[in-house]
């Protein structure tokens, strides 16, 4: 087994500077910015991250990013006693949710459709192509919407990427949608699947043109 080396405590991150830090590990620092933070790893310990996990860099964001270096090393971790079962339970958790595809390339165990908003979102998408997604919404507060309607803009989806997120055409159109029914809406909302009045795009909403 590879023995790893304490690291100097991080002062600067991707993140801006850092307030806090605590080593979990040799080489593996949880840290704190006055914004963000994540996980930071040293030269030694990115090296040795499964490339399945691996995100180039060394910096692994506090959203969900910081799961995969300790579900890479949670064995060594958990026997040291620096993380909890907990902790590492969430770690193994998170991956499995937001890095569906690298967490089956490491483990070897498939994830659920259920069980990850990756995969759930990246299907609704890839059903969605070609067709019109909501992108952006205002409620009846906005003057040009009805009351008891939302107002939409809906573009069309042309592909899809390894996560979920989708690239959208130049095409838009603009469509109101009952508040009931848009409160209830899945994943992705398309305007095929969705009762809809296409209208006008309202003058508040046209870019403005330099004369």
């Amino acid at each position: 087994m590879t023995c790893f080396a304490p690291s100097p405590r991080p002062s600067t991150s991707i993140w801006g500077a850092v307030q806090q830090a605590d080593q979990l590990g040799p080489g593996i620092w949880s840290v704190m910015t006055a914004s963000h933070g994540g996980i930071i790893l040293s030269d030694q310990r990115q090296a040795a991250m499964p490339s399945a996990l691996q995100i180039d860099g060394g910096s692994y964001e506090e959203d969900c990013d910081w799961a995969l270096p300790i579900l890479a090393f949670s064995s060594e971790l958990d026997g040291q006693g620096s993380c909890s079962a907990g902790f590492l339970q969430l770690a193994r958790d998170t991956a499995k949710c937001w890095h569906p595809d690298r967490f089956s390339a490491f483990t070897g165990e498939a994830v659920e459709e259920n069980a990850s908003t990756i995969l759930r979102t990246r299907k609704a998408y890839i059903a969605a192509i070609g067709e019109f997604c909501v992108t952006s919404a205002w409620g009846d507060w906005a003057e040009w919407v009805p009351e008891g309607k939302v107002g939409v803009i809906a573009r069309q989806v042309e592909r899809v990427d390894h996560i979920g997120r989708p690239t959208y055409g130049e095409a838009e159109v603009c469509a109101l949608i009952a508040k009931d029914l848009y409160a209830a809406r899945g994943e992705v909302t398309a305007l095929r699947d969705t009762a809809h009045e296409i209208i006008p795009m309202p003058e508040a909403l046209r870019p403005k043109r330099v004369g």
